[in-house]
Parts: C-alpha cells; structure tokens; sequence
C-alpha cells in the first residue's frame, strides 16, 4: 500500500498573541521571533517538496499565531498555485477586514478559529487574556463580511464540557460551516491539566453523533483526536456514511504529520519525538522512509487495541499511549471499550468506500462540478468521484453537474434508493435546483420553506430564490424558514405600497400595474408585468388576504415621505449602538427594535426607547451594545 499525505500541519511559529493553558507548542505572548524558524525561502522548498507526494493536500497553516508572521500570506499563495487547500487555524484575534480579503485573496479556503466558552470570562480565563472572546467574535464577524469561510473549533475540558451543545448551536448561528471538537491530549502546557475521563469522552462522542444528526447537511461536525469516534459511530448506526468515510484510524504517519516551526518532523502535533528535519533532508525522503513512520503504519498494537474489533478503523490515539507510557503502540487508556462486544473479526471497509481512493473520472464533469470537486480536500475525492458516478449511472445521468453532486450526497447520508425518484434526465435536476434554490455555498431552506416557494409563479420563482438568499445573509439568519419568508414578504409589501403611492394610487387596483409599466423601458420588465397581471387575475380568491395587507400598508404611509414602515428614523447616538451589535445578530435586533417602534407609534428609534425594547434582547447583545 502506498502512502502520501492527505493533511499537513505546519506550526508556523512560536510566537503568539495569547497565553493558552493547553498548548501543546508552549507557544506564548512573550515568545520572540526564533531565529530558528523557517525563513520564507526554506518555506517555499518545503510545500515544493510536500507537492511532490501530493499537490492536492491539506495544508493547515498554524502557530503559534501563523498571522504574526509578515510572509503567511505568500507561504498561503504559493501552496494555493501548487494545488493544496490552504487552511489558517488561528485563535481569530488578529483577523479584520483586510486581513480577511487578504487571506481570500492569496488563495487561503478558509480560516480556523478557537471558541471554547460561551462565557467570555471562561473563555478568556482559558485563553489567558481579557478580552479576546469579543475579539475572536469580531475576527469571525470579519470573515462573514469579507467571504471567507470559517469553522470552528472547540477544546474540550471539564471546564466547558456542559456548553458543547451550546458552543455547537451557537456556532451554527454564526454561519460556520464546520465545528470540530478537539480533545486534549496532555503534551506541552496541557500536561499539566486534568483531562477529561474516559467516561466523560466516551460519553461526549456519543452526544456528538446525536448533534451531527441534527446539523447532518447543513454543518458539519467532527470530533478530532478522537478515532474511537468511528465505534461510536458504528454502534449508532453500522451502515452510517460516516463509517463509510471515516475509515482509516489515527491517521499519524500514515496521512497525517506534522512540522515544527524549526522544521522538524513528528507523527502528529501531540507527538514530540522527532523524525527528521527538512533542513537536514528532503521531506519526500522523511516522509516515505522514516522507520517511526514504517512502525505506525503497519501497526502492531499492544493490549486491548491489539485485539479490538475496531482496530482498522480507530486503531486508538497513538499521541496519548506514547503519552501514558512512552511507548506508541501500547493500548490507548482514555478509550474505555471492552474488544468483543461485535464479534472478534476485525471490521474491515473496501477501499473504495474510504478516504484515499484514487481519483478516476469515468463520466464527463462539466466546470462546476469540477470546481465544487476542488473544494474538497484530497483524500476524499476519489470516494466522492466513485460514488458519484455510480449514483449518475443508476439514475441514467450523462453528465455530472452540481445538482447530481448533490442529489449523490442526499442519498448518501439518507440511505435511500435515490433522492430524486422518477428524474431521468439533467432536465429534471435543474428543475429540482431551481426548486430548492440551494447550491454549494448557499443558506439551507427549511422543506416548509421550499414547499411555499413551490406555490409562487414559475417566472418569479427564481427572483424569490436570489432575494432570499441575499436578504438572509444580510440579516444573519442561519436558515431560510417560513417565518423568514413572511418577514421579507411583508417587507416587500410594506416597499411595494410605498411605491403604488408615490405613482399617485391610494388603493391597490390593476391601473396601477398599468401605470408602473409605462415607466418602464427594459422589455423584460414589461413583459414581468404583464405576467404578474394575469397571475393575479387567474387566482382572485386566493389574494384575498394579500390584497387586504396591501391596503393596510397603502393607507398608513403618508403621502410624499421618503421614509417607509421598514426603515425608521435612527438618531445617530441609536444607530451607533446598533453597530455595536454582532453583526450575525444585527439584522435580528435592528428588525425587533424597528417593530418595537411601530407596535408603541414611535416616529424616532433613541437610546431611551432601545432601553426600554432591551429585555426583549439577549444578554451577550445587550452588554456588548452598552460598551462605551
């Protein structure tokens, strides 16, 4: 079997911003520049080198505080031109605007960042500075605007195990697109910690599938450090896709390793014996014929792990028995199962339903299949090409677009026969995106929402779709339900009345479909509304309760102000409060505020009227906004 790297972890540096309890690097605020790190030029060599097991790798750029480093973002577009996805996992501090545009720009996929409490003291206190839970939320906050996709990590410990359901939603509401929970193996400033129990982590893992259940195609959740995670998974469900996927075990040495910012070489981050430097010889050399790494990847493992079931598939943390008892292959203590509970056969997966299958193309990817393609890291394309293409066969596809990636994927992780019965032809799947109005990248829709759009006019259809998406991103909503869709409804009716009164109409008639066309030179716009016209008259009864909305709105806006019902007038002490406010909450505050207004006749939004709406806020928002 021949093995190449599907992920590379590069400790940048050791300096860092903060002063964390747990890092493994023993990396601080205090730390000076080595003189021993990697200069920019030994950088560039080593991800040439690293290219040449594998251009298409994972990449995770981190510290330390990889940001303190000058030369990140040219290390980032170097091994961005090479082929490699480039993550940057960073505690957030650091990260504003530019910085977010300047990370996209160069090539970096997306920004890792650390939240371990939703207390901003705890996580403070674990982090070793004031402050920096507000800055790690501004750094996110930075990302959102910027474009740049972010996920985020948590650390597990008993401080802040009872929140991780919590941190988990919480994240979700942020807009990340992946959470991972880290669990702490005692090495460099974490040995001094007590970690979680074997109990505690076993039973962690167990909530964390029922949570990955709930988030399952909208965020993905995953536990690292964790291999027994794939056992859980099993006893959940043995014909999960996670099982399918997650094959492998502990991946260090055999996909995974490290590299300390002098350019040394180890297994993992947890694991501190040296097995080369790529000063001293080429890492393509280290890589393929360390004996350390001979030794992992054609494990022998001592006491229950030898004997387990389950060893082909987790093969235990080697980082925590090298911890325990200085010896990497002994049995991993923090894992509490009992081998022979499944029998005593060794579970085994094919290998083309696991991470590293080649890639092999046998059906025609059109562009954007091939881009969606590109997003995802190495080691899992070949399984995603494998099982795509299977899929694309049985359901008579003759091309690959994103609509069949993702009709593949939903049949996947439903285990049903197909996610589109009675479809046979690409036609039919871009009906079907039209319909969910969902591509890669885009805000997920609840079905009831997808059901209520089912009901609007084909020709105004794809508009609802676009404006959607935009509108929820600017409110900070995490999914597009049917509440969601009222609210913009009533908006847009709220914006519509305002306009058939200003063209001089007091009453909602058909004349003023007329009139507006008139004023209209682009075709396409009249031809809209004609349509709409005879949609309206073709459905009478069912406008009935539209109709009366528009009325209600058409006789309280007064006639020729500028101002609508949507947007009240803000004193400028009142709207820098606003801004005060998270911005993945702001839309949601700001639209409470503006109906609190409304509901009480209140022309003018002040602090003095915010006051008195505040107990209808949260209060994390409302400390933050009372910040001088």
């Amino acid at each position: 079997m021949k093995y190449k790297p599907y992920a590379i972890s590069w400790n940048t540096t050791y300096r860092c911003n903060l002063q964390c309890d747990h890092c493994y690097l023993d990396a601080n605020a205090l730390t000076k520049q080595s003189p021993y790190e990697l200069n920019t030029e030994e950088g560039i060599r080593l991800i040439g080198q690293m290219a040449e097991l594998n251009p298409n790798l994972l990449l995770i750029l981190t510290g330390g505080e990889p940001l303190l480093r000058n030369d990140i973002y040219d290390l980032s577009h170097y091994a961005s031109k090479k082929g490699m996805m480039v993550v940057v996992g960073t505690n957030g501090n650091l990260i504003d605007d530019d910085k977010a545009k300047r990370l996209k720009s160069c090539g970096v996929t997306g920004v890792g960042i650390s939240l371990d409490s939703l207390q901003p003291k705890k996580h403070d206190a674990f982090r070793g500075l004031t402050g920096t839970w507000d800055d790690t939320l501004n750094g996110i906050e930075a990302c959102r605007r910027q474009g740049i996709g972010f996920q985020i990590q948590t650390t597990v410990t008993r401080d802040n195990i009872t929140e991780l359901s919590d941190i988990i939603d919480f994240s979700y509401k942020l807009g990340a697109k992946v959470f991972n929970v880290f669990f702490l193996v005692c090495t460099g400033k974490g040995q001094d910690l007590t970690d979680i129990t074997p109990e505690q982590y076993d039973q962690t893992l167990h909530r964390l599938y029922a949570i990955q259940e709930k988030y399952k195609g909208k965020m993905m959740v995953g536990a690292k450090c964790a291999p027994h995670y794939r056992r859980i998974v099993y006893e959940h469900d043995n014909n999960s896709p996670l099982i399918r996927t997650y094959a492998g075990g502990c991946p260090a040495g055999t996909h995974y390793c490290r590299i300390t910012p002098e350019g040394n070489v180890t297994p993992c981050p947890y694991m501190p014996n040296i097995s080369g430097n790529v000063r001293e010889r080429s890492f393509v050399d280290i890589w393929n014929n360390n004996a350390e790494f001979q030794t992992l990847r054609h494990a022998d493992l001592n006491g229950r792990c030898g004997i387990c079931e389950f060893k082909e598939i987790c093969k235990g943390c080697r980082a925590r028995a090298l911890a325990a008892t200085n010896n990497q292959m002994d049995e991993d203590a923090w894992c509490n199962y009992v081998p022979g509970k499944f029998g005593n056969k060794t579970i085994q997966l094919k290998p083309s339903e696991t991470f590293g299958t080649e890639e092999c193309f046998t059906m025609t990817w059109n562009s954007d299949a091939r881009a969606i393609l590109k997003q995802i890291p190495s080691f899992g394309r070949g399984m995603i090409i494998k099982n795509v293409e299977r899929f694309a066969v049985q359901n008579n596809y003759r091309e690959i677009t994103i609509e069949v990636m993702r009709a593949a994927r939903e049949e996947m992780m439903s285990n049903n026969k197909t996610a589109f019965p009675g479809t046979t032809n690409t036609n039919s799947v871009s009906a079907h995106s039209e319909n969910t109005g969902q591509t890669t990248g885009e805000i997920p829709w609840s079905e009831e929402a997808k059901k209520r759009v089912l009901n609007a006019p084909d020709f105004v259809r794809p508009g609802i779709y676009k404006l959607m998406q935009k509108k929820a991103k600017q409110h900070g909503y995490s999914e597009i339900n049917s509440q969601f869709l009222s609210e913009i409804r009533d908006e847009s009716m709220m914006l519509a009345s305002k306009r058939i009164k200003n063209i001089g109409f007091d009453e909602l008639r058909m004349e003023a479909w007329d009139e507006a066309k008139q004023k209209f030179t682009n075709s396409h716009k009249k031809e809209v509304v004609d349509k709409i016209k005879t949609f309206l008259n073709e459905r009478t009864i069912k406008n009935d309760g539209i109709i009366t909305k528009f009325q209600a709105y058409l006789k309280n806006i007064p006639s020729g102000k500028k101002t609508s019902l949507t947007e009240p007038v803000w004193t400028e002490d009142a709207r820098i409060r606003l801004e005060r406010i998270p911005v993945f909450i702001r839309g949601k505050a700001k639209k409470s505020i503006e109906d609190f207004a409304l509901k009480t006749g209140s022309k003018e939004i002040t602090n003095e009227l915010i006051d008195k709406h505040m107990k209808n806020i949260p209060s994390f928002i409302r400390k933050r906004s009372q910040k001088k």
